[in-house]
């Protein structure tokens, strides 16, 4: 489902000034290149991110995807075909991307609604960047990912294709397709509603973009979900049945083989660890490119602005991106939450760690997420690609936080121990960060 659009195919219209890339990918969502304006709460009018400082569709992509095409097409690489998995697992592997990551999603909310169901769900594998997205009966591959300077660039794949080739996707959007649900920006976004029994979600109740602040409760409706989390309910696993959803039959699940034929994905699992990282990267990847877009349009438009009213604007823009890393407003867990997958291995494995063996990618799993609550995407390449003068203003902020010279509300759930922990871990594994 798209921006307040029910209609499941993508939208090809023109429009006098504005070119937007907007290809169905969707986390069960459609993600939509927007704008903003210099007022934090505003957004682009359609076409602002054709002009400068952006120029989306004309600016060259320098992403993981990108990479791999440029070297398939140099004969470096070759995609290897795995029988009736195609060329996915190869795919996978030259993305670096986990097959334990895997979630399945049975909401009719991408380009391949025809083959998607319940019983036909599609499969999602992510790694802390990039997406991909396949279903079992269609020769279509979708790919996403986070570049670092345009936000989300969307790809295709058909592994039907005597000679494997990845394909850019672009096309023209009316100026008027806007979504909130990605704050704005080309980036991504999970979905959570209320689905019937063919996939399709009832348009007249409550949808939800859910992240880590998001209520338990409120997750994951149309979606698979397989691991324990105790007496917490959420939306997935059910779908309306006399117009209710059954949150109770389906929870604590080990297995999927009851509800659909597992065999045709490369893992049985979709596993509750992942949904929960998947739900906190796509919103900070959208709000670390926010940010970005803001800084620039700022410097892009009013080069000579007061040094002062900059400063005020930089750490306002900056304190957003802060709170998103530091989990303010977390949903506390109150049970116990355990996956299925090798998921939280694998994720590990990413490093990097101190000295000490800490890493920001532990998971804690008992009242909130990580054991350490600073995300991991601080060592990404959109992080780090982010201007200057806006990752400065964040690792000022960060740093007061953590010194324990900031002690205001939002920032209490860090303990003294908890925030001595994070900074050593960052001073040893990102020490040009704090300032």
């Amino acid at each position: 489902m798209s921006n307040n659009c029910p209609h499941p195919h993508p939208h090809s219209h023109s429009h006098p000034r504005a070119r937007l890339v907007s290809f169905r990918f969707g986390l069960a969502v459609l993600v939509l290149a927007l704008g903003l304006g210099r007022n934090s709460n505003a957004q682009f009018v359609s076409g602002d991110l054709e002009k400068e400082p952006f120029r989306y569709s004309d600016t060259e992509a320098n992403n993981r995807v990108s990479k791999l095409i440029a070297a398939m097409e140099k004969g470096d690489v070759a995609l290897e075909q795995d029988g009736e998995r195609g060329y996915l697992r190869s795919l996978l592997k030259h993305l670096e991307i986990p097959e334990s990551s895997q979630v399945l999603v049975f909401s009719k909310t991408s380009l391949q609604v025809q083959h998607i169901s319940p019983r036909n769900p599609r499969a999602i594998y992510f790694n802390d960047d990039t997406y991909v997205g396949s279903v079992p009966g269609s020769s279509l591959v979708e790919i996403s990912t986070n570049d670092p300077k345009l936000g989300a660039t969307f790809y295709s794949f058909r592994m039907g294709f005597r000679l494997p080739r990845i394909r850019q996707e672009t096309y023209q959007c009316l100026g008027c397709h806007a979504t909130s649900m990605t704050k704005g920006v080309p980036g991504h976004a999970v979905r959570s509603g209320y689905p019937n029994y063919d996939g399709d979600y009832d348009v007249k109740r409550e949808a939800f973009v859910t992240d880590e602040t998001s209520e338990f409760s409120r997750r994951w409706g149309g979606w698979y979900v397989t691991g324990l989390h105790g007496s917490m309910q959420h939306m997935g696993n059910g779908y309306l049945q006399g117009g209710m959803l059954d949150t109770t039959r389906f929870a604590n699940l080990s297995s999927l083989d009851k509800l659909f034929d597992v065999s045709k994905y490369l893992t049985p699992h979709s596993d509750i660890h992942a949904l929960m990282v998947l739900e906190h990267q796509t919103q900070t990847h959208n709000t670390i490119t926010l940010a970005d877009f803001r800084v620039r349009t700022l410097e892009h438009e009013d080069a000579n602005q007061d040094p002062a009213e900059r400063s005020v604007q930089l750490g306002m823009i900056a304190k957003e991106v802060v709170d998103r890393l530091l989990f303010c407003k977390e949903f506390a867990l109150t049970s116990n939450v355990s996956g299925t997958s090798g998921f939280a291995q694998d994720f590990l494995k990413r490093g990097p760690k101190d000295s000490k063996g800490r890493s920001l990618r532990e998971f804690d799993m008992l009242s909130r997420m990580f054991k350490y609550p600073l995300s991991y995407l601080i060592y990404s390449d959109a992080f780090d690609a982010m201007s200057p003068s806006l990752r400065d203003a964040i690792g000022g902020q960060l740093n007061a936080i953590l010194q324990g010279d900031n002690q205001d509300e939002e920032y209490r759930h860090l303990t003294p121990e908890l925030r001595q922990q994070i900074r050593e871990i960052v001073q040893e594994t990102k020490p040009d960060l704090l300032r």
